[in-house]
């Protein structure tokens, strides 16, 4: 191992030998060049850390400068009188992965397993992120970049999308910062505020419109107009009612029918008993049954059920001239009760809210005669609303409280 005075013009000169050979500078202890077999020359720099000899390569010669080399050797150096490692931090940096592959890690070790709606994630992802992001490592996203990513979105008319992903990106990385991302130190979406502006939702079909849309469902597919009317009874949230199964139904008597969703499909992890009000079992047992357990099975997926339809959504609305959105039947079915006088613990637990505390867990069924008087209570307005042609001539159901 040669030791010279390096220059410019004498690290110029050095030759290739037939093996890879080190020449170290007489003015600098352990900073030298590394020249392979190949001609290759780079700077490197040799220190101990813990008692351990290490070895960093500081770049290549001619595109880094003798002066180059010498000032990144120095501050390497510091770093190593500061007791960090120059030569770990450079491989743990080289170690870290792309945006993409975050990405991947996330979907697989918690979306997937901890999310119902890992599948709208995977979207967002694939469709508005990865393609601006993807190969960018992950610990080089700035904040500029995700802030011009979801202003981009918002100013083409999507606000709300544009705040969804925002937080699906701080929800990515914080994931990534949780499980030690290789290279990941912060998360760029600090302090980024959303750009939509949202409000509330909270509307409320009237009885005219409620018989509009019932009328219009008769124009699309016999299954698919069962599960609105049935969200619309039942008030129970869509994706619940979508995955519906035939051995959590109870009608065997006609006069104490009740469906079970069991805890690992609802949504505060829970068991919840729905009592089915006459017309629900009426539609219910209207329906087909064949091998599969689905009570609203796929017409083209094999052991599937259905999916939300926005085509058919899109028909009732264009049939019934109503502007709606199907979670609006669902809030439609509250607030009727709401305002029949219903007592607001009652529909809280119609609707399977989430409750604080420890007593929550042990009530769950000390008001299935409530629920279902509301039910069949909310039924039968229903079907007055739906047979008078007056809705002036509809009588609000159910004592006030």
């Amino acid at each position: 191992m040669p030791t010279i005075a390096l220059t410019d013009r004498t690290v110029r000169a050095l030759g290739v030998g037939p093996t890879q050979i080190d020449y170290w500078d007489t003015h600098m202890r352990g900073f030298g060049v590394r020249i392979s077999a190949q001609g290759r020359k780079s700077w490197v720099l040799r220190y101990r850390t813990n008692g351990r000899q290490r070895r960093l390569t500081l770049g290549t010669f001619p595109s880094l400068g003798l002066a180059a080399a010498r000032v990144a050797a120095r501050s390497a150096l510091g770093d190593v009188a500061r007791g960090d490692d120059p030569a770990a931090t450079k491989q743990a940096e080289q170690r870290a992965g792309t945006f993409r592959e975050l990405a991947d890690l996330y979907l697989e070790k918690h979306a997937r397993r901890r999310k119902r709606s890992w599948r709208a994630d995977e979207r967002m992802l694939n469709v508005e992120l990865l393609p601006v992001l993807g190969t960018t490592r992950a610990k080089n996203v700035t904040r500029r970049e995700v802030r011009a990513l979801v202003e981009a979105l918002a100013h083409r008319g999507a606000p709300i999308l544009a705040n969804r992903t925002l937080a699906l990106v701080r929800k990515v990385f914080n994931f990534g910062l949780d499980d030690e991302f290789p290279g990941l130190q912060g998360n760029p979406c600090a302090r980024i505020t959303p750009p939509g502006v949202e409000q509330r939702r909270d509307r409320v079909l009237t009885p005219d419109e409620i018989k509009r849309v019932w009328t219009a469902l008769d124009s699309v597919h016999p299954l698919t107009a069962a599960v609105f009317r049935l969200r619309l009874l039942t008030a129970q949230r869509g994706g619940e009612v979508l995955g519906m199964q035939w051995d959590e139904l109870h009608l065997e008597d006609e006069k104490d029918c009740w469906w079970t969703i069991p805890a690992e499909r609802s949504k505060n992890k829970l068991p919840h008993r729905v009592p089915l009000s006459p017309p629900v079992v009426e539609i219910l047992t209207g329906l087909a049954t064949g091998a599969s357990n689905w009570v609203f099975p796929s017409p083209t997926v094999k052991d599937q059920r259905i999916r939300y339809s926005t085509k058919a959504m899109a028909k009732v609305r264009e049939r019934s001239g109503v502007d709606f959105v199907a979670h609006d039947l669902r809030r439609t079915a509250a607030s009727m009760m709401a305002s029949a006088g219903v007592n607001r613990v009652v529909i809280g637990k119609i609707l399977n809210h989430a409750e604080p505390g420890v007593t929550a867990v042990y009530d769950r069924h000390s008001y299935d005669a409530e629920k279902r008087q509301a039910l069949d209570a909310w039924a039968r307005t229903l079907t007055a609303i739906l047979g008078h042609e007056r809705t002036a001539d509809v009588v609000p159901f159910g004592p006030r409280r």
